[in-house]
Order: C-alpha cells, then sequence, then structure tokens
C-alpha cells in the first residue's frame, strides 16, 4: 500500500492564530499511537493494490475526545482494512479544539472535514476515484465529527468558490459522539468542544440526531450495548432521528465490547467491518467481498 500524508490547505490555514503548540506524538495505555496539538491537518492517503470496481473512496475521522487523534487504531488498522476490499482511503488529522491557537474553536473541525471532503473529490482524476462513492466512517468523537459532515453539509464553513460538493454519499458511525444533551453526551468532548457551560442553542446545534434531515447520507451506525465512557444511547437516538427522516440506516447493537475497540470488537465473532461492507455491496457502494484478510483478525 502506498502512503502519503498531504496537508489539506494551501496557503494560510483558515481560523489558525500564531500559537506556540506543536503536534505531539503519544501512545496510549494500550500502546497506539495518536496525535494531540495539531496545528496543520492533513489527510494521509492509502491506495488499495486492487481497486474496488466501484472506484468507491472513504475519509477516516478517528476519535479522541477532541483532545487527541488516535491514529493508529481507529486510523491505520481501519484504511487497511478497507484498502483490502478495494476502497481508496484518506485518514484525517484534523485540529483540536483550542482557544490559543484558533479562532470559533467548535467550528474548526469540521472545517477540516469539509475541506478534506472537498480535497477528495477535487482530486478524484488522480486517485482514479468515483465522486458519487465518496463515504465518510468516524469512532467516537470522530464518529460526532463524521455524522456532522453528513447532516451539515449545506452550510460550507470553508471557502468552495468552485462549489464541490461536500456532502459524504454514506457514513459508518462506530460507538459515536452523537448527543450534547446533558443526561446522554460525553462530557469531555462536549467541554473541549463547546465548553463546560453551552447555551441551549450550541447544545442542539452540536446534537447530530437533532440535524437530521430527509438529505442525510444513508448511515450504518454499530456500538456496544457495555460502552460506559459513550451511551449507547447516542447511536440509538441517532438511528431514530434518521429512521424519521426515512433516510436508509442500519444500528448493530453488540451485547459487550465497551469502547474504542476499534476494527476488532474481541467480545464477539459477528464482525462489524463484515456486517459494514455488506451494507456497502447493497447499497451499491461497493462491489465484492474480500473477507480472508478480516477474517484472519
Amino acid at each position: 500500500m502506498a502512503q502519503e500524508e498531504i496537508p489539506i490547505y494551501t496557503g494560510k490555514i483558515p481560523n489558525a492564530i500564531p500559537c506556540t503548540l506543536t503536534t505531539y506524538t503519544g501512545k496510549n495505555p494500550s500502546g497506539k499511537l495518536y496525535y494531540a496539538n495539531i496545528i496543520t491537518p492533513t489527510v494521509t492517503v492509502y491506495i488499495p493494490e486492487k481497486q474496488n470496481a466501484l472506484k468507491t473512496a472513504i475519509l477516516i475521522c478517528p476519535g479522541g475526545g477532541y483532545s487527541r487523534v488516535v491514529v493508529e487504531h481507529e486510523g491505520d488498522e481501519i484504511a487497511k482494512a478497507f484498502n483490502s476490499i478495494g476502497v481508496t482511503v484518506f485518514m484525517l488529522k484534523y485540529r483540536l479544539p483550542n482557544d490559543t491557537c484558533m479562532t470559533n474553536r467548535s467550528e474548526v473541525p469540521l472545517m477540516d472535514a469539509q475541506q478534506a471532503i472537498k480535497y477528495i473529490r477535487d482530486h478524484a482524476k488522480e486517485y482514479s476515484i468515483d465522486q458519487n462513492r465518496v463515504g465518510v466512517i468516524g469512532f467516537s468523537a470522530g464518529g460526532h465529527l463524521a455524522s456532522s459532515l453528513g447532516t451539515k453539509f449545506q452550510t460550507s464553513f470553508i471557502e468552495n468558490t468552485s462549489n464541490t460538493n461536500l456532502r459524504p454519499d454514506f457514513m459508518i458511525l462506530g460507538y459515536p459522539v452523537i448527543s450534547m444533551n446533558d443526561s446522554i453526551c460525553h462530557k469531555g468532548s462536549r467541554d473541549r468542544l463547546i465548553g463546560k457551560n453551552p447555551s441551549p442553542e450550541n447544545v442542539n446545534l452540536y446534537s447530530s440526531e437533532l440535524q437530521v434531515t430527509a438529505q442525510t447520507p444513508p448511515t450504518f451506525i454499530f456500538h456496544a450495548k457495555d460502552d460506559k465512557t459513550v451511551p449507547v444511547i447516542n447511536s440509538v437516538r441517532m438511528h431514530e432521528a434518521l429512521e424519521a427522516h426515512k433516510v436508509k440506516s442500519t444500528l448493530h447493537i453488540f451485547e459487550a465490547g465497551g469502547h474504542g475497540f476499534g476494527l476488532n470488537n474481541t467480545t464477539t465473532t459477528d464482525k462489524w467491518f463484515i456486517l459494514a461492507n455488506n451494507w456497502l455491496n447493497e447499497n451499491q457502494f461497493v462491489k465484492g467481498n474480500f473477507f480472508y484478510k478480516i477474517r484472519s483478525n
């Protein structure tokens, strides 16, 4: 697999202000790589050895509670799985809300996600991908970012004079942060994104289940019932909103698995990636099955 990391902006990065922070690389208690203090947002491109016949691409938004971007088990490992079914992958390293390095911090992660979708579509010919089969997958807080991309695309938070389509064609949300409501939110993500005492207007604006419309893209969601970090009701509420607006959607709730299991929920033989690949086939976003690499994990 060829991999290349590319800055998504040319010239001045919007909403950036001079600061002394530098990007920090660390590892979590499980030894998985993450980045913090991200100043220059990028996409890392993963080219499959054999491209899927439908020339599909996907943007990955790793999680990390809006305090870090966990680029290994919710990024690199996910990218390799999608490469195994012929999908071209772009992993986003997005800026994290920080008042010392940016203005309007709440908007900045979504700006970077929109710019990444714009980059993918603007370079579709270069990567031999279909502009009408560009999806997004996000995990935990990255699931909130992905769902924001899929529900707020009608507002451009970036310069888009070319009127590039910012709507993902499909979404996959893994144990996602969805709601900013006090009773079910992941408080750390909410505090970092919209502050410790957000206005009721911002609580609603940044609750993805309240932003769903009939134009929200088809969505595949998975979550574990015993998730103690992001309550499973986040996914349930999102699925209910999608159903209410008659958007194609599927929700898989596993009995166990906790939070942050990435590609492999070891508590079950039902692998979400295989289920998602079936769903992508059924909805004509990919064609064909290449399960042997996934089952070996």
